[in-house]
């Protein structure tokens, strides 16, 4: 790797999960096209992952390095390197302390690297603030979330608002944005339950204050989309939010094979765009597990609903659909299981796909809204509906699934799937919606061109904060 002592020189860590990984490797390649020198930190089973995403970049700017994850951790099944293969989110907790572990392994490299101009590490990482802070190098937060549902958590917390609201389902408004209407129900533990000494809020705790004391927080969102909270936190809180995204724009498009070798899935929207014929996409992320009973639901919701669908399913899921279900065979005229690891960019980007039923996942957000897709949000955890409420009622490129009482949370009936299946395909809503995501994917690609609003603030966060001469 290129090691000249006057150029920056920036270490990025991870967390080791896809959804954390992808939008860390595209602000690499926005590093990279700046020619500044990264040292990536990993685990060796995420390691190729890694080196394949960024194999069409200049090699000679960047180094993998891999780490040993730690071994005969309690609660950690042996060779799990990566959340995307626990077997159960309630595992999450013991696997992100798990990475504690690795601090020696973390600080022997880092002592020996070229002069570090700072660090970007993944805000489940508070522990590299300890490491940064000993060898006097900046550290910046990589923040999942964007600026709404991080501030507006702040805020709900700040203030107690919680405490008196009577149930889950009430609404109450936030007095320092009076026009949002929330519930409990919006909010996961620990948020709205908080239990000093459980693991899941110390561990919160414990990541709150790491990013707290760093140099800033690097989020995926860009300025246009969400001025009002990005500067209520810029004005309230610490540390400093810079905005630099949407990052999967920095990828570069997949490029077209020949018909015969593109996956399957492909070949099959490229035949619906030739019926002319309109699909949602369904997919609700690597990590929610998704009930029995709920998935019959989603299936007799779909099936009824007449409209051609791509739904990607896990490996628990497939399960389901096979154990004596003729559901494939049923639907196989309009509608298409898939039951491996797709490119969801590329789907999004496909001409046919013109809806996608999403937990509301950022990443997922950030790429239907790249891609000019509306959302039919369907969240199931972390601050998944806090992102649909912003999908709907803040951005308005979006539908909402509830349950049949009307909360936010709770069991869907296939009546209410088919229902809103139906208003994003083909209603006045779903129309109102695509109009508005056309305009926001307007927005997002000027705030990524050279000059445009992210472009210009991720080169004053490295002049503010990276090109700062720390020396180890």
């Amino acid at each position: 790797m290129a090691s000249d002592q006057s150029s920056p020189h920036i270490v990025l860590f991870p967390f080791m999960s896809k959804g954390h990984t992808i939008p860390i490797l595209h602000l690499a390649r926005l590093l990279l096209l700046r020619r500044i020198s990264l040292t990536i930190f990993t685990t060796t089973a995420n390691s190729p992952f890694i080196r394949q995403s960024l194999a069409d970049t200049d090699s000679s700017l960047f180094h993998v390095v891999d780490l040993s994850f730690p071994q005969d951790v309690p609660q950690v099944p042996p060779g799990v390197e990566s959340t995307d293969r626990l077997s159960s989110m309630s595992l999450f907790v013991p696997f992100a302390n798990a990475t504690k572990l690795m601090q020696p392994q973390f600080e022997q490299v880092l002592q020996s690297l070229p002069r570090v101009s700072c660090i970007i590490s993944d805000g489940f990482l508070g522990w590299t603030l300890q490491s940064a802070s000993r060898f006097g190098i900046p550290r910046l937060v990589f923040f999942g979330m964007n600026n709404f549902s991080s501030t507006v958590s702040r805020v709900v917390v700040r203030d107690g608002l919680l405490a008196n609201v009577g149930s889950d389902d009430d609404p109450f408004t936030v007095p320092a944005f009076p026009w949002l209407k929330l519930t409990r129900n919006d909010f996961e533990y620990p948020f709205r339950d908080p239990k000093p000494g459980d693991p899941h809020f110390e561990f919160v705790v414990e990541q709150i204050v790491a990013m707290s004391k760093s140099q800033g927080t690097v989020v995926n969102s860009f300025y246009e989309l969400e001025p009002g909270y990005l500067e209520y936190w810029n004005r309230e809180f610490e540390p400093k939010v810079w905005c630099v995204g949407p990052l999967c724009l920095a990828e570069p498009p997949t490029v077209q094979s020949l018909q015969n070798q593109k996956p399957t899935w492909m070949q099959w929207l490229d035949q619906k765009s030739a019926e002319g014929r309109s699909v949602l996409y369904v997919a609700f992320g690597s990590q929610v597990g998704i009930s029995t009973e709920q998935l019959r639901e989603i299936t007799i919701g779909l099936e009824r609903s007449e409209v051609s669908f791509l739904w990607v399913v896990k490996s628990k899921e497939v399960k389901f659909l096979e154990d004596g279900y003729d559901y494939e065979e049923r639907v196989k005229e309009r509608g298409l299981i898939v039951k491996e690891w797709v490119n969801q960019r590329e789907i999004l980007d496909h001409q046919s796909v013109n809806g996608f039923m999403s937990h509301c996942g950022w990443n997922s957000v950030l790429e239907s809204l790249c891609a000019s897709v509306p959302i039919l949000a369907w969240p199931m955890m972390a601050e998944q509906h806090l992102n649909a409420r912003f999908v709907v009622e803040e951005m308005g490129m979006g539908l909402r699934v509830v349950a049949n009482n009307g909360s936010v949370r709770g069991f869907v009936e296939s009546e209410m799937i088919e229902k809103m299946v139906k208003e994003l395909m083909e209603g006045e809503e779903g129309k109102k919606a695509r109009e508005k995501v056309k305009e926001l994917e307007k927005l997002a690609r000027m705030a990524m061109e050279k000059g445009g609003s992210s472009w210009r603030t991720l080169d004053r966060l490295l002049d503010e904060t990276c090109m700062q001469e720390k020396v180890i």
